[in-house]
C-alpha cells in the first residue's frame, strides 16, 4: 500500500537485521628496530589502505602502539575517519618494544569490550617485525587474528611466525599485500 496508512493493520514494525558490527583492533610495534630498511614506513601505507576499508565497511577502531617502555592506546572502538590521517602521518618509531604488555592490554580490554558489546565482530591486526629480546608463552588473544610481519632486513630472524604461532593468529609477510596492489 502506498501513502499513508488508514487502519491499524497497515502498520507493521520491521525490526532491522544488518550485518553485526565490526570492530579493528589494531596493534602496532613502533619500535626502533620497525625503522630498518623502513619497514614501519611501508606499514603506515597499508595501515592508510585499511583505515579506508574500515570507513567503507563502517568498522569501528581500537589503535594500540607498542613502543617506547609501555604500550599506549591511541583509540578506542570509534568509528574509522579522516582524523586518523594526522595519527598516521606522524607515527614514529623508537625505543624498545613493549609488544607483550600491548598483547596483555589487548586482551584485557578485548574481554570487557565483549561483555559491553557481545554481538559485535572483532579482528585484530597485529604488526611487528618480531625482534622482541625474548618471551615465553604466549596466550592467542580471544578473536580471529592476523599477524603481519614488518620484517624487511636482509637476514630475517622469523620470530613473528613463532609467535604467530603462539598466538594461534594467521601469518602474512608485509611484502605479500604490496604484491595485491
Amino acid at each position: 500500500m502506498k501513502g499513508r496508512p488508514r487502519h491499524r493493520d497497515d502498520l507493521c514494525w520491521h525490526t532491522r537485521r544488518g550485518a553485526p558490527a565490526q570492530l579493528w583492533l589494531i596493534i602496532v610495534d613502533a619500535s626502533a628496530s620497525t625503522r630498518r630498511h623502513q619497514a614501519l614506513a611501508h606499514t603506515k601505507g597499508l595501515l592508510a589502505t585499511l583505515f579506508d576499508h574500515a570507513y567503507r565497511q563502517r568498522a569501528r577502531l581500537a589503535l594500540l602502539t607498542a613502543s617506547g617502555s609501555a604500550p599506549q592506546w591511541q583509540r578506542h572502538g570509534l568509528k574509522a575517519s579522516a582524523a586518523l590521517q594526522p595519527w598516521l602521518q606522524a607515527l614514529g618509531a623508537g625505543g624498545g618494544t613493549p609488544l607483550l604488555p600491548a598483547l596483555e592490554q589487548a586482551r584485557q580490554w578485548l574481554g570487557a569490550r565483549r561483555k559491553a558489546h557481545p554481538k559485535e565482530e572483532v579482528r585484530c591486526l597485529v604488526f611487528t617485525d618480531g625482534r622482541l629480546q625474548q618471551w615465553g608463552t604466549v596466550e592467542p588473544l580471544p578473536c580471529c587474528t592476523l599477524l603481519v610481519d614488518m620484517e624487511l632486513t636482509p637476514v630475517r630472524l622469523g620470530r613473528a611466525r613463532l609467535l604467530a604461532q603462539q598466538l594461534a593468529a594467521d601469518y602474512q609477510h608485509l611484502l605479500s599485500f604490496e604484491a595485491v596492489k
